[in-house]
């Protein structure tokens, strides 16, 4: 068999920059795709072959997978992992900015698989592997536009699983917790920019204060532990079709399915409210 081929988007930084090198430890040829093509340089001393991404241009995704096609003949593996968190009250934040945050984690997600399917269905096999979060089961306040987008890469990605395994193609779902990232600091930053004053400040105090701890030692996995499960996605025989990686996230997914709406409300500003706003 040749070397089996896999295209990783959002590998700038965190679980995707993980995720290469650790597909390419095991065997894969790897590209990695983001906007911010100098942050990937690292990767090259991996055997990563680094390549520049926006998920919310139609040239810049068919372009790339293109390149890779006309390369090797095929996509094997597709992980999707590009996205962000945009936080704050439905009533701040700009439709706009809600938008985008669907353009991004959504309809980027799902127009990459689109351009991915055929040569996996010609072949008669293929991985996709979706990167949602625990925040696709469950939920948080000021945080309805960002959750609206991974409880739909969930849905869309149980519908997707049914319809092509007739074509040999396997659908995972990777649901981190808390995971050491940038991504922490920067939902925070843009919630107080939002919220930060007016009638949610109190809320969005609290909820800064809990983001800006996701990528502290102790309170969150590294980003290998993500990039862990996505490599058993890669390579497993029978892949799961769900990987929640992190004990936060078992532990929060386990309260989400036994507790009651209001109860789980309860848990959550219970949680959150013990990190000073």
């Amino acid at each position: 068999m040749p070397q089996p081929v896999a295209f990783v988007t959002g590998a700038s930084t965190g679980i995707g920059f993980a995720t290469s090198i650790k597909l390419a430890a095991s065997g894969f040829t790897v590209y990695a795709g983001a906007r911010r093509v100098e942050r990937m340089e690292p990767l090259k001393a991996h055997g990563v072959n680094v390549v520049a991404l926006d998920v919310t241009d139609e040239g810049s995704m068919s372009g790339a997978v293109a390149a890779v096609i006309a390369a090797h003949g095929r996509i094997d593996v597709l992980v999707n992992n590009a996205g962000y968190g945009s936080y704050g009250s439905l009533e701040d934040v700009e439709p706009d900015e809600g938008r985008r945050q669907f353009d991004v984690n959504v309809f980027g997600l799902a127009r990459m698989t689109q351009l991915a399917i055929p040569g996996m269905r010609a072949a008669g096999r293929g991985r996709i592997i979706n990167v949602s979060s625990m925040g696709g089961k469950m939920y948080e306040p000021l945080g309805a536009w960002y959750h609206a987008t991974k409880f739909a890469v969930e849905g869309l990605s149980d519908s997707l699983r049914m319809e092509l395994k007739p074509h040999g193609i396997d659908v995972s779902i990777i649901e981190p917790g808390g995971t050491r990232s940038e991504w922490g600091a920067i939902s925070s930053e843009g919630l107080l920019a939002r919220s930060g004053n007016g009638p949610y400040a109190a809320q969005a105090k609290v909820m800064a204060a809990a983001l800006a701890t996701t990528d502290k030692a102790g309170l969150s996995s590294p980003p290998e532990a993500v990039a862990d499960a996505i490599v058993h996605a890669a390579t497993a025989a029978r892949p799961r079709t769900r990987y929640p990686v992190g004990g936060s996230a078992r532990a929060l997914l386990l309260l989400r399915r036994l507790l009651p709406d209001r109860v789980f409300d309860g848990v959550i500003w219970t949680i959150y409210k013990r990190f000073p706003g």
